[in-house]
């Protein structure tokens, strides 16, 4: 985003529990856009953000109770654990602005336990389900200033002019390791981003998953009830919805594992023999066997995280981390010299 991005504020009567919600209308024509150039890479790939329409985000949240997905848990038991030291090292009167804000489970524990928090700001890419779970939230919490934000944080935004009578110390969220979903490079070029965003004396709380087991992140990946299946094929559903594709959409299969040379587990829809998908006049053929890459979550050892933190322009702050060693919590504060 640049100086002269554009807001449109929402009047209508689902928005008036909100302090405010602003779309900054995240281009459909992106999701076309990447999936021909996606479809027609070596080999074939579409981002993981093209996910979370209202049902990949339903989805998500139902993998989220799947007993082998681990991070949901582990991260909510760190925030009840942890949540007067997160507190304590976080300060009062803040303004917490959360990335790709989607289900309010983890936002509501955290806005629990800081002192008075100014506001909260929710940013997301879907808008009918953010607009629908913020309302929520805010009738919840009278309390604390509900604000939404319709953007595409993985390409940067920019707060509205309306956010600053929310308090101006900030806070960013990223929970449940969606940090992970970045390339290292891209990851690092994000963090680098928010040092502007978050401003001097700004706080960064990460859910980061740890390096681990190739058989618990095998599960956690695929589990036995198929919702991860699901929330994969989704993308085919999309595709063939929302752009006009035509395909088959059981013609292929969810496959994950863990990439332990690359220290990421990866998400891959695989094509069960032939298959051809057509999309605005192109045709792209899948040999039986061959894969779209839709998703890779990288994982760190805590020093790996930290160093690249270091070099995006944070300062590591504090670190929680469970008795299992399976996720952490990093707070990140804004270098002086960033």
């Amino acid at each position: 985003m640049t100086a002269d991005t554009i807001f449109e504020t929402d009047t209508a009567p689902s928005a008036a529990d909100l302090a405010f919600f602003v779309d900054q209308k995240p281009a459909l024509a992106t999701f076309l856009d990447d999936a021909l150039t996606g479809l027609s890479a070596e080999p074939k790939q579409i981002a993981p953000k093209y996910f979370y329409d209202e049902r990949g985000s339903e989805l998500f949240d139902q993998i989220c109770q799947t007993p082998e997905y681990y991070p949901t848990r582990t991260e909510l038991g760190l925030l009840d654990r942890h949540g007067a030291d997160i507190a304590a090292a976080v300060g009062p009167d803040c303004l917490v602005v959360e990335y790709g804000a989607g289900s309010s489970l983890k936002i509501r524990r955290l806005l629990g336990a800081l002192d008075a928090p100014a506001g909260y700001v929710a940013v997301d890419i879907s808008r009918d389900y953010l607009r629908a779970q913020m309302s929520g939230l805010a009738r919840d919490l009278p309390s604390v200033p509900v604000g939404a934000i319709c953007a595409d944080f993985t390409k940067g935004f920019d707060l509205p002019p309306e956010s600053a009578a929310l308090g101006s110390r900030r806070l960013g969220f990223l929970p449940g390791s969606t940090i992970g979903n970045f390339t290292p490079e891209d990851a690092q070029a994000l963090l680098a981003r928010s040092t502007k965003l978050l401003g001097k004396g700004g706080l960064f709380l990460i859910g980061v998953d740890l390096k681990k087991s190739k058989q618990i992140l095998d599960a956690a990946y695929d589990d036995g009830q198929g919702v991860t299946a699901a929330f994969n094929l989704n993308l085919l559903k999309r595709m063939r919805t929302e752009l006009g594709a035509e395909l088959d959409e059981h013609g292929f299969e969810h496959v994950a594992f863990y990439n332990r040379e690359q220290g990421r587990v990866e998400m891959h829809l695989e094509a069960k023999g032939e298959q051809t998908i057509s999309l605005e006049g192109q045709d792209f053929t899948f040999s039986d066997g061959e894969r779209i890459h839709t998703e890779s979550s990288y994982k760190y050892a805590p020093e790996e995280f930290a160093e690249m933190a270091q070099r995006a322009g944070f300062e590591p702050k504090a670190l929680w981390t469970d008795p299992d060693g399976l996720f952490s919590l990093h707070l990140l504060e804004v270098a002086v010299n960033a």
